[in-house]
């Protein structure tokens, strides 16, 4: 069983920059695919950023040119990097992870684990 925490949330005000931590533990058969996804406010969640076993990346729209989405050697923990936030980006951030091959790994896929979640909030 795949456990994944979040860390790295917080406040920032618009243009600011944050970035979240995601470890993996409990077995890493289940992480060939890992992703970001956020719910915000009366919104749905959606994904923001994926990142595949071989390192092949992939953002949501709205986040291209301002968010990166990166792991370790180990590939055990991700991270993404988020710069020029938004008020829009206030969100509940969530890892998640599955075993997906890299060519189906994106934001959109169906992942099996998740992780609890870390709040960002940004102010105008």
């Amino acid at each position: 069983q795949v456990r994944l925490m979040e860390s790295g949330g917080g406040s920032v005000q618009t243009g600011g920059s944050l970035r979240l931590s995601c470890a993996a533990s409990g077995g890493t058969d289940g992480t060939a695919c890992m992703a970001w996804f956020r719910q915000g406010p009366g919104k749905e969640r959606e994904g923001v950023a994926s990142i595949s076993e071989i390192s092949n990346v992939a953002y949501a729209d709205s986040v291209k040119g301002r968010f990166t989405i990166s792991h370790d050697n180990d590939r055990k923990t991700i991270y993404l990097q988020m710069n020029n936030l938004k008020p829009e980006d206030t969100a509940v951030y969530y890892c998640a992870a599955a075993q997906i091959r890299w060519m189906e790994c994106s934001p959109r896929a169906a992942y099996t684990f998740w992780g609890q979640g870390t709040q960002v909030t940004v102010s105008s």
